[in-house]
């Protein structure tokens, strides 16, 4: 297994601050970046096409567009247009979004399983280039065709919490992203609970992206630890998070990757002020630690 390393731009940081940023996470050499769309803060089509257009090797994930927020048709859309644009350095992240950010927005739905299920299909199908007809209880299509698929079709990462919406991940998504501040045992659950639901036919590896919670400095291990309730509110025992010293940071790398992870994101902490500066600690200190993985 290939371990790919990646960077999330938290949106707790100002849009404008993202160019700049991008430019500088691909001269460090990592794999990916990483955009949310967390309500109400930064649209990750947006940000993604941002990332992309002022890089040039780098892949950019969007982790992930909230289903009922958007249309399908639109989101198709958007997706063609930059998969297009930046062939092979794009992948489209889908999930049934946060259900009180949902209900703000007044796009709050009974069933968020069912709409992502039908959602996924749908949007597959309108990527691959298909005439797409459908009457589901929450998509509905009529004779709906892109003029400009993309070829090849961005990844669908499909994102969720519960057990079964991580199952629906492995089984019509084309990997898993994971919740920031999860456990590695949540992280190693997740990972053969996705992996196991994958139809019988499924070739190759099953993606599992884990979001690593890292700051650097004397204090780095408890400003990493303080971050993880901003993001959860039940108990945590840590392993979500990793600070102070390079050694530190890479043996939790390396437990994210035991517990299933192929993809390990360094998120920052909201308050960090030096990105610059982490990134470079990342590349220097942790990474020459991790090339074995």
């Amino acid at each position: 297994m290939t371990v790919r390393l990646g960077f999330i731009f938290v949106p707790t940081q100002p849009p404008e601050r993202l160019p700049a940023l991008a430019r500088t996470v691909e001269a460090a050499g990592f794999d990916d970046l990483w955009v949310w769309e967390d309500c109400f803060k930064e649209s990750g089509v947006a940000s993604a096409a941002i990332a992309l257009a002022v890089t040039e090797r780098i892949h950019v994930g969007i982790g992930l567009l909230p289903a009922p927020l958007r249309n399908v048709a639109l989101t198709a859309m958007e997706a063609a247009t930059i998969a297009r644009t930046f062939p092979g350095r794009f992948t489209l992240g889908v999930g049934h979004g946060v259900q009180s950010w949902m209900g703000q927005a007044g796009a709050r739905v009974a069933s968020p399983l069912t709409l992502l299920r039908e959602y996924t299909v749908a949007l597959r199908a309108l990527l691959a280039g298909e005439r797409v007809t459908t009457e589901g209880r929450y998509v509905r299509l009529d004779d709906v065709m892109l003029d400009w698929p993309p070829t090849p079709a961005p990844p669908i990462m499909l994102g969720g919490g519960g057990p079964k919406s991580i199952a629906l991940t492995g089984e019509i998504g084309d990997g898993t992203l994971l919740a920031a501040a999860l456990t590695v045992d949540e992280i190693a659950d997740a990972a053969q609970r996705s992996r196991a639901a994958r139809p019988a036919d499924a070739t190759g590896e099953h993606p599992v992206v884990a979001a690593l919670i890292v700051a650097t400095g004397d204090d780095g291990a408890q400003r990493a630890r303080r971050d993880l309730h901003l993001w959860r509110e039940t108990d945590h025992d840590g392993s979500g998070a990793a600070g102070g010293s390079a050694e530190a940071i890479a043996e939790a790398v390396r437990r994210f990757v035991a517990a299933g992870a192929t993809t390990v994101a360094f998120q920052p902490t909201t308050d960090e002020e030096d990105l610059d500066g982490l990134v470079e600690f990342l590349t220097t200190e942790v990474r020459p630690l991790l090339r074995d993985l």
